[in-house]
């Protein structure tokens, strides 16, 4: 079952879903809108990924479905990464922090690394993504932010 075909839900399985559950969707939308007006960090996003996950089971998904949900996320914010790195790629800076490792940094991408070393710290919008490897992509970007000065 693909939790995104919602081919298979016509109007009134839709229908009988809001109104059976109407006050916990409204609830939990007030309490997301709070949280991410509020709250200003990265924990913000720990406390909404927790209402959402909240809210799938309650409304019946199962564990598949969420670790599916979950990679298709992770890849759309790797694309987006990749893309912020592609697109910004002329305002990249260089800076060598000292201690053997550099830093390229643009509006929404932070990278950090050491010379010679076949991966890099990402960070996208000051949220880490963990090591990535080397590719011509993130090389491009290495490169650009170096003649940038």
């Amino acid at each position: 079952m693909d939790f995104l075909d919602f081919s298979t839900y016509d109007l009134e399985t839709w229908t009988a879903f809001f109104k059976e559950h109407w006050l916990v969707l409204i609830i939990a939308l007030i309490v997301l809108l709070l949280i991410v007006r509020i709250v200003k960090t990265v924990v913000k996003w720990a406390i909404v990924a927790a209402i959402v996950l909240g809210i799938v089971l309650y409304s019946g998904y199962s564990m598949d479905d969420l670790k599916e949900m979950g990679s298709k996320v992770a890849d759309t914010v790797k694309q987006e990464a990749v893309n912020a790195m592609v697109g910004e790629a002329k305002d990249a800076t260089f800076v060598n922090n000292g201690d053997g490792t550099f830093t390229v940094k643009t509006t929404n991408v932070e990278l950090t690394g050491e010379p010679g070393v076949n991966e890099v710290a990402v960070s996208f919008r000051g949220a880490p993504l963990g090591k990535w490897e080397l590719d011509s992509t993130i090389q491009a970007l290495i490169d650009q932010a170096k003649q940038n000065g």
